[in-house]
C-alpha cells in the first residue's frame, strides 16, 4: 500500500466477496477460495471511509442464498447484495431477496455458476419489472459485439472490472453512451491502461463509473490495494472522483430501498 492517506471522501465499494465456509461452496474449474468474512472485509477496508458497499456472489457460491442473507444481515442496510439465481425463481422469492437488500442479478459468462446466456434478456428485464433489479455482468468485452443489441436494450445493466479486455472497449463505450454502468474494479485483471479506460468512460457518461475493492481479489493477477482508489482520485480529480466513489454506486444499488 502507498504511504500516502486515501482521500477523506466517502466510498461505497460495489464489488466485494464474501466468502462464508458455513455455506455451501462449489468448486469452479477446480477453484475454491480461502474464507473472507464480514470482519475480514470491514478490517480490509479499514483504511478508507467505507458508507456501504454491494456483496457479490462468485461463481464458486452458485445459486446458494445463505451466506449472502447472513453478509447482509451483519453488514447493515448501507450494503446490498448482488446475487446468482435460477431463471424459474419465483417472484416470491426475487421480493424476498430484495426486502433482504439484494439489488442485482450476476451473469458470470467468464466463470460460469450462473444463469446462462439464453436466458440472460427474458430474465434480466424479468427482475426489473419484478423489482427494479439491473443486471450484472461478469463478461470478457470481447464478447460484447455479439451480445450488443441484447445488452443495450436492457434496462438497466452494469459490467464488471472495465470489462478486462481492450480488444472490446469500443464496444463497451458504446454501451455506457447507451446507459451501462461499468464498475472501475479488478485493476490488476484488465490488459489496458486504466488511467485511459476511466477517463474515456466518464467523459462518456460521468454517472457511468462505479468503484469498487474486487476484495479478496479471487484470482485476480494482482489483488487490490488503496493505490488503485488512489488512482481514481488523481485521475479524475476531486468532484468527479466522488461521484464514482460514492455517489452514483449509492444512486444505482438504492441501498435501504427507494
Amino acid at each position: 500500500m502507498t504511504d500516502r492517506k486515501t482521500p477523506s471522501c466517502k466510498v461505497f465499494d460495489s464489488h466485494f466477496h464474501i466468502i462464508d465456509a458455513r455455506f455451501p461452496l462449489v468448486p469452479n474449474q477446480g477453484y475454491l477460495p480461502d474464507n473472507f468474512s464480514c470482519d475480514d472485509y470491514l478490517r480490509a477496508a479499514g483504511s478508507f471511509k467505507l458508507a456501504g458497499g454491494a456483496v457479490v456472489s462468485g461463481s464458486f457460491q452458485a445459486f446458494d442464498q445463505g451466506y449472502l442473507l447472513a453478509a447482509l444481515a451483519q453488514l447493515g442496510p448501507a450494503f446490498v447484495g448482488v446475487t446468482q439465481l435460477p431463471a424459474s425463481v419465483s417472484d416470491e422469492e426475487i421480493l424476498r431477496l430484495d426486502a433482504a437488500g439484494v439489488r442485482a442479478v450476476r451473469f458470470n459468462l467468464k466463470r460460469g455458476g450462473s444463469e446462462g446466456v439464453d436466458k440472460l434478456e427474458n430474465f434480466a428485464r424479468r427482475v426489473f419489472e419484478v423489482a427494479g433489479w439491473h443486471a450484472e455482468l461478469y463478461v470478457d468485452s470481447r464478447d460484447l459485439p455479439d451480445l450488443f443489441e441484447t445488452l443495450a436494450a436492457l434496462p438497466a445493466l452494469s459490467i464488471d472490472h472495465l470489462g478486462l479486455s481492450k480488444a472490446g472497449f469500443p464496444t463497451l463505450l458504446r454501451l455506457v453512451e447507451r446507459g451501462a454502468r461499468i464498475k472501475a474494479t479488478g485493476f490488476g485483471r484488465v490488459d489496458f491502461d486504466v488511467k485511459e479506460a476511466l477517463r474515456a468512460i466518464c467523459a462518456a457518461n460521468p454517472g457511468a463509473l462505479l468503484f469498487g475493492t474486487d476484495l479478496p481479489s479471487t484470482r485476480a493477477p494482482r489483488p487490490y490495494s488503496d493505490d488503485d482508489l488512489l488512482l481514481v482520485w488523481d485521475v479524475l480529480g476531486e468532484d468527479l472522483a466522488e461521484k464514482v466513489l460514492h455517489d452514483n454506486a449509492v444512486a444505482f444499488y438504492r441501498p435501504g430501498g427507494d
